[in-house]
């Protein structure tokens, strides 16, 4: 299992809100596929899957804000 932590975005920003899931669980992503829509101070960042693999488990929903380091997603494979 793969725990995927939200990114440091850039320009000492902390936390990103999440806008939205490209991805449910049980789907099956391919290495760079885009996942899930962040927004910034600055901007709306698309993060791509990090891996290949079955998503486990989303650990954040539309709109909750995810501090930089915590766990996004889980990845099986």
């Amino acid at each position: 299992m793969f725990e995927f932590k939200l990114p440091d975005l850039g320009e000492g920003l902390e936390e990103g809100e999440v806008v939205a899931w490209l991805v449910k669980e049980g789907d099956v992503v391919t290495e760079d596929q885009p996942m899930v829509k962040v927004l910034t101070d600055k901007a709306e960042v698309e993060i791509p899957a990090p891996k290949a693999g079955k998503i486990h488990k989303l650990h954040a929903k539309d709109g909750d804000k995810v501090k930089v380091g915590a766990v996004l997603v889980e990845i099986d494979g």
